[in-house]
């Protein structure tokens, strides 16, 4: 009885233990949470809010934690069973009432409170603006597509190019499995399906090359399906898009005759840098005479050099024959022996083959 009552008697002290504990651990977990640097650099308008929302998320979560940790803590350490008493029950324990409406309303309240200022946060960022951008996204097994409306038409490229300060309105598809359109910097992220249009909205405002990332498991070549986003000055995109509408042009209008000498090798490195249909191998190739410095194939300079242009056609049209070193089955396209014309790729072959003797 006299321990039941001295027990009573403490029982505020130990609160009081408690609640210090709580407050010091509370203070510096929130402290070193908001230091971390979880994130990449913004480089859009959307990141800013959905970063402090991330904070709040924080400052609120860290207590939640801190005061379930150190109540289990101190009951472990408080109620622990002493030697002599591994045969003995505990004490019979009505519970506390006022103490479970408590602890019950609290919490629910807290979380209708965080999900209203969550969606509020992912309404806002969502609305239209004037003089938005369409863009068209489209993934596959193992890489991105980006379409951009040129009048009546669409220009494709492998690389997206966006111009500071413009809204973009982003339409995601997907020709096969599901994928996951998500650029960090962007604080964007929204799957693709196959069959469904998703959309989601983003306005660039740093300049800068920054990463595109599939974050949906979609087979062997996951890891490597890459690209990246380059905010440019509206000058810079509109003389960008002139090359690409440029090159599309000279696509469509050469593919389906013969090409020789330099005119071929021209053609070939205009296919090989635009971006455009039906290839885009600079997008994930490098190679020095065409400038790009794609990594998500081997480096052509250097798996290329000094092969015959029988290897460097079996390798465009079966990419599977011969991998290099350090990449896998599956990364490339199976399909440019079908999408490519004659005259393409033999223009193509050509090309390469000269450029990395």
């Amino acid at each position: 009885m006299n321990g039941e009552r001295q027990a009573e008697r403490d029982a505020p002290v130990h609160v009081a233990r408690l609640v210090i504990i709580g407050i010091i651990a509370s203070a510096l977990g929130i402290v070193l949470a908001l230091l971390i640097n979880w994130f990449p650099v913004s480089a859009a308008t959307q990141a800013k809010p959905i970063d402090t929302l991330w904070d709040v998320l924080v400052i609120v979560s860290v207590p939640v934690f801190v005061l379930v940790t150190t109540v289990v803590l101190y009951s472990v350490y408080r109620w622990r069973m002493r030697p002599g008493e591994e045969l003995l029950d505990g004490p019979p324990i009505h519970g506390n009432t006022r103490l479970e409406i408590v602890w019950t309303a609290l919490p629910a309240i807290l979380l209708v409170a965080l999900c209203s200022y969550a969606y509020a946060v992912l309404h806002d960022i969502e609305v239209a603006k004037a003089d938005t951008m369409e863009v068209r996204v489209v993934g596959e097994q193992f890489a991105w597509t980006f379409y951009y409306r040129d009048g009546g038409k669409e220009l494709a490229s492998h690389q997206l190019y966006l111009p500071l300060n413009r809204p973009v309105h982003f339409t995601i598809q997907s020709k096969d499995v599901l994928h996951d359109f998500w650029v960090p910097a962007f604080r964007v992220k929204k799957d693709a399906v196959r069959g469904i249009d998703t959309d989601v909205r983003a306005t660039p405002n740093r300049i800068g090359t920054y990463p595109v990332v599939c974050a949906e498991l979609c087979g062997l070549g996951h890891a490597a399906m890459r690209a990246s986003v380059h905010v440019v000055q509206p000058q810079q995109f509109n003389s960008w898009l002139g090359k690409l509408r440029s090159g599309a042009q000279a696509g469509a209008s050469t593919g389906g005759g013969g090409g020789g000498g330099e005119q071929a090798s021209t053609d070939a490195k205009t296919l090989f840098t635009t971006a455009a249909q039906p290839v885009a191998c600079g997008s994930c190739h490098t190679l020095a005479d065409a400038g790009t410095n794609g990594t998500t194939g081997p480096d052509l300079d250097q798996v290329l050099k000094g092969k015959s242009a029988a290897f460097i056609k079996q390798s465009i049209e079966q990419p599977n024959a011969v991998i290099a070193k350090g990449y896998t089955p599956g990364i490339m396209p199976q399909t440019y022996a079908q999408s490519l014309k004659p005259a393409q790729l033999a223009a193509l072959v050509k090309y390469l083959q000269e450029v990395t003797k």
